[in-house]
C-alpha cells in the first residue's frame, strides 16, 4: 500500500520557489504531483523547472485530482479560507500559508470545517520549528534567564520599492487580500512565536496608524499585550523609517538575565546574563519551511503532533486584528 503523501499546491508564487516547494519532494513519503497557478504557462513554466509532473490553471481540478491527498495553499490570504475549505471538505489535509487568512472571522471558518470534516489544517510559521527559535525556547525552559517577565518586540525598516509604487503596488500592503500591511506580513511570524513560547494573548490593546501616506493601510504600529502565564509584552513596527533606524529585535527580560534574537536577520541568539554572554548561532535547513513540513506530514501519517495548526495560527490572526482594528473588527 502506498502510504505517499502526494502533495498539489494552490498559487505556485516566490514563496514556492525556495523556501517550500522544494521541500516536499525531500521528505520521506511526501512527494509533489501537481501546482496551480491561473496563468496556465507560468504554472506550466514551475512544474517543468521542479519536475512536477501535472500543472494547472484552475484550483477546482487540483483539488479534485485523484492522485492529490493533500493540499498546500500558497495564495495571497484573502483567497486561503476558499481554498482550505474546498480542500477539506474533498478529505485532503491543508498545509496553508500565513497569515492563516485576511481576517480572523475566516480563520473560525477553517477552523470549524477541519473539525466538521475531521481533516486537519495546518499553518506555515516555520519559526516554530527552525533550530535558532527552538533554542531561545529550550533557554527559556531550562530557566536559564530565571521566570520571563516582559518581552519587548521592534521591527523597522524603510517601504520597498514595491510598497512605494503608487500605481503598481505589492499585494501585501492592500487590507482587501492581506487584511492589513506589511504588519500582518511579518508581525504575524513574531506573535505566533510568542505564543508558541508563553501561550495565548489574553489581553491585548494597540494603536495602528498610516502616516507615510504610501498605501491605505497601516504603517505604523504600537500594541501591548499580556500573555496566559503573566509575562508583560510590548511592540513596536514600523515600515516608513529610512535605513538609518533600521531594527529588528525580540527581547526577552527575565529575572535572572535577557535573551535578545531577530527574526528575519537570522543573527546569533544573545544571551546576556549577570557578568557572562553567550551566542548560540543560527542553522537553518537549506528549505527554511522543510522542519515544518517533515512535522506536517509526520502528523498526517499519525506519527507525532503539528507544533502550527489551524488552532494554533488563528490565535494570532485575533490578536492582529485587535492591534489593528480594536474592538471594531475588520
Amino acid at each position: 500500500m502506498d502510504n505517499t503523501i502526494k502533495w498539489g499546491i494552490i498559487g505556485c508564487g516566490n514563496v514556492t520557489e525556495f523556501k517550500s516547494g522544494p521541500a516536499f519532494n525531500k521528505i520521506e513519503d511526501s512527494e509533489l504531483v501537481a501546482v496551480m497557478r491561473r496563468d496556465d504557462k507560468l504554472a506550466e513554466d514551475y512544474a517543468h523547472r521542479h519536475k512536477v509532473p501535472k500543472w494547472y490553471s484552475d484550483a477546482d481540478e487540483l483539488i479534485n485530482d485523484d492522485e492529490v491527498n493533500a493540499v498546500y495553499v500558497a495564495t495571497p490570504p484573502s483567497s486561503h479560507a476558499i481554498y482550505a475549505i474546498k480542500a477539506m471538505k474533498a478529505g485532503k489535509p491543508v498545509y496553508v500559508e500565513k497569515p492563516m487568512a485576511a481576517t480572523y472571522e475566516q480563520c473560525r471558518e477553517m477552523n470549524l470545517v477541519s473539525k466538521e470534516t475531521g481533516v486537519p489544517l495546518f499553518v506555515a510559521y516555520y519559526r516554530r520549528t527552525l533550530p535558532g527559535f527552538r533554542k531561545v525556547k529550550t533557554l527559556l525552559e531550562d530557566g536559564t534567564i530565571g521566570r520571563p517577565l516582559m518581552v519587548n518586540i521592534m521591527l523597522l525598516r524603510p517601504p520597498t520599492p514595491a510598497e512605494a509604487d503608487q500605481e503598481n503596488q505589492a499585494w501585501r500592503v492592500d487590507p482587501e487580500i492581506a487584511g492589513g500591511g506589511v504588519f500582518y506580513d511579518l508581525a504575524s511570524h513574531q506573535l505566533d512565536f510568542l505564543d508558541f513560547l508563553f501561550g495565548p494573548v489574553k489581553k491585548v490593546s494597540g494603536t495602528s496608524k498610516n502616516l507615510g501616506g504610501l498605501y491605505k493601510a497601516e504603517d505604523t504600529v504600537v500594541a501591548q499585550m499580556e500573555f496566559g502565564n503573566g509575562v508583560l509584552g510590548s511592540g513596536t513596527w514600523s515600515f516608513i523609517t529610512d535605513h538609518s533606524s533600521t531594527r529588528d529585535v525580540i527581547e526577552i527580560i527575565g529575572t535572572k538575565g535577557r535573551i535578545e534574537f531577530s527574526t528575519y536577520g537570522h543573527e546569533p541568539i544573545l544571551l546576556f546574563k549577570e557578568r557572562d554572554f553567550l551566542e548560540f548561532p543560527y542553522i537553518n535547513p537549506e528549505n527554511i519551511q522543510y522542519n515544518l513540513i517533515h512535522n506536517v506530514v509526520k502528523s498526517i501519517k499519525n506519527e507525532e503532533k503539528c507544533v502550527s495548526t489551524g488552532e494554533t495560527a488563528a490565535r494570532t490572526n485575533y490578536v492582529m486584528e485587535k492591534i489593528v482594528y480594536g474592538d471594531s473588527g475588520q
